[in-house]
């Protein structure tokens, strides 16, 4: 089994590395365990603006397990999709992704490949008994969580109860399936992925997870909220016969747009 983790990161110099040391780590021992039969990380830049790409390149000295792509367009979704475009054209049989946080540990997405014999994909879920949440989360976080999540279940009857955890993998074929339909690349772009997967027919698993919010989360909880909740009603008018709303709201000048 040839395992390839897409790693999006934007302005991470003070995170990424302890991310790529420790997952290179656990990797390699499990390379070395022959339980795997080869793995890379390949880190997605995207208009990282400070020491990112310099970091990066130090620990690729270190394990050329380890590349990475540097664009200066931004978007977490723009860089997982550039990154399943690349890693498509090498010999991977498992496909995923994962935050450059760390706030999912190797170990919690090396349960992802264990549990997805019999299915097309699993993606990890903070929310499914026997998770184990290392920080509490503000009241804020818990009540924007369980709004996007009824708006999600609402919206796109996603059987999930956590669409937004930054850890999943999936089987070849579906990433080679659905890359060249995926264009959300805001904070729809998950809700977008599963659903276009599950339209496809593909069967995906949730399992639950260790997670831990890191202290240096650089959301805004301000503004945050208002724009996960914009996005799914915009995602959801994409799959309507509304969809001309959107697509007229897109080609209006940028000088006359709602801005937030």
């Amino acid at each position: 089994m040839k395992l390839s983790i897409v790693i999006p990161a934007h302005n991470e110099e003070q995170r990424i590395g302890k991310t790529l040391e420790e997952y290179g780590k656990f990797f390699n021992e499990k390379l070395e365990n022959k339980e795997i039969d080869n793995y890379e990380i390949l880190v997605v830049l995207n208009a990282c603006k400070d020491n990112t790409l310099a970091v990066v390149k130090k620990f690729q000295k270190k394990n050329n397990k380890i590349k990475y792509l540097d664009f200066k367009r931004a978007g977490k979704g723009f860089a997982i999709i550039e990154g399943f475009k690349r890693v498509l054209k090498r010999n991977c049989e498992l496909i995923g992704f994962v935050d450059a946080d760390m706030a999912t540990p190797p170990e919690a997405f090396y349960d992802l490949v264990k549990s997805i014999k019999g299915y097309d994909g699993t993606i990890a879920s903070r929310w499914l008994r026997g998770s184990i949440i290392k920080t509490k989360q503000t009241i804020l976080r818990m009540v924007t969580s369980r709004g996007f999540h009824f708006l999600v279940r609402s919206f796109f009857l996603l059987p999930y109860k956590d669409t937004q955890c930054g850890a999943k993998l999936f089987k070849r074929n579906v990433v080679k399936t659905v890359v060249a339909d995926l264009g959300i690349t805001k904070w729809a772009f998950d809700v977008d992925l599963l659903y276009k997967i599950k339209r496809k027919g593909f069967k995906i698993k949730e399992i639950p997870t260790i997670w831990e919010d890191k202290k240096e989360s650089k959301l805004n909880l301000v503004k945050v909220p208002f724009q996960m909740f914009s996005s799914i009603i915009r995602l959801r008018l994409l799959y309507s016969p509304f969809k001309f709303i959107v697509r007229a709201y897109d080609k209006m000048p940028e000088k006359i747009k709602l801005h937030h």
